[in-house]
């Protein structure tokens, strides 16, 4: 079966293990739902990710992304909510000067620019655009 939008299932992965209270996830590796993971891990709203290599004994046959989950002493998950924006039938596209802000600033938007992907606050600091990925808070 094939999945015509790699960064809608990463993202729906990560919140129905979120949903269902999981410590882990695997979900398929690409460039760029590893940069989106990595955004993730550097914001502190997952504690690590590991990427998995290709390995027929253990019937790996692509390249994944294990993730471990963050979660409060309370049990609570750290990552609230995460939304796709950009979608591929209906793209996003932002300038420097109109990069919204999630949640009062307390959540983050993830884009993609010519400098690569990026969170909110650097793409105004560099002072580019580019599309608006999904939301995080």
């Amino acid at each position: 079966m094939s999945v015509t939008d790699p960064i809608a299932d990463a993202i729906t992965k990560i919140r129905n293990a979120y949903r269902a209270k999981h410590k882990t996830v695997t979900i398929n590796h690409s460039n760029l739902n590893e940069a989106i993971v990595k955004i993730l891990a550097d914001e502190n709203f997952i504690n690590s990710y590991e990427l998995i290599d290709v390995n027929p004994e253990k019937k790996i046959h692509r390249k994944q992304i294990f993730i471990n989950l963050r979660y409060t002493n309370s049990g609570e998950p750290v990552l609230k909510g995460i939304q796709r924006v950009s979608k591929p039938g209906l793209r996003i596209y932002v300038n420097s000067r109109n990069i919204p802000r999630v949640y009062n600033n307390t959540g983050c938007a993830i884009l993609s620019t010519n400098l690569g992907v990026m969170v909110d606050r650097d793409a105004r600091k560099k002072k580019v655009g580019g599309e608006y990925i999904c939301k995080v808070w």
